[in-house]
């Protein structure tokens, strides 16, 4: 299976020069350090941020440099720091040629549940809604079962939802699967995965065509 750096180095392979990318909390944050050398890719974070590096060494850390998630961040060269509202507009107008978003649950119409549990304190929902419904192209980084084991890629999610018809590709611990008419697409499979493996931990549909390559970096 792949560890969280790995997907979001699988993830890195789909930015493209020119780029204006949103990472949102979580695995999605890991994208920042794995940008191919040479490309040229700008980074948003909706806390007010154009620009965003890697994430800094032990002597790099300044705690008023954080990202959405409030992690510490590092800026790149022509960086600039703005408020939400300037963020958010640079959102809802349509500039963001991609977003990568985590996610609880992620249904074979590319519907997406990422901000509530019911019966759980949960902080808000962040810019999620305006990401999901302004976003080009949204690719969804997450484990493909939650901890109790359970499929976390569905027919009909089970949470709350925070987008309609707007995921993409998803990259989990097992695979990458792109969502058509169809279904979820079987692409490609993290070394050592079964194609198998991945049917019994997926409850929506699934299509699987010809031989499945593992995923490469």
């Amino acid at each position: 299976m792949l560890t969280k750096q790995q997907i979001a180095q699988r993830i890195a392979k789909e930015l493209k020069d020119g780029y204006y990318v949103n990472l949102g909390i979580g695995i999605p944050t890991l994208v920042a350090n794995y940008v191919p050398a040479g490309m040229d890719v700008t980074l948003q974070s909706e806390n007010g941020l154009l620009g965003m590096g890697p994430f800094p060494t032990e002597e790099e850390i300044d705690a008023d440099l954080i990202n959405a998630g409030k992690q510490t961040v590092t800026t790149l060269p022509g960086s600039v720091f703005f408020d939400s509202a300037i963020s958010f507009a640079m959102i809802r107008s349509g500039r963001v040629d991609l977003t990568v978003l985590g996610a609880m649950e992620v249904n074979d119409k590319g519907d997406i549940a990422n901000w509530k549990i019911p019966g759980k304190m949960v902080k808000g929902m962040g810019g999620a809604m305006d990401l999901v419904a302004s976003a080009q192209n949204i690719i969804v980084a997450m484990q493909h079962t939650n901890r109790a084991g359970q499929s976390k890629l569905l027919k009909e999610l089970g949470l709350p939802v925070t987008g309609l018809e707007c995921v993409k590709k998803v990259v989990t611990n097992l695979c990458v699967m792109d969502i058509t008419d169809r279904g979820f697409e079987l692409k490609e499979l993290a070394p050592g995965v079964s194609v198998k493996e991945v049917q019994d931990a997926t409850l929506g549909r699934l299509i699987v065509q010809g031989d499945i390559p593992d995923i490469s970096f």
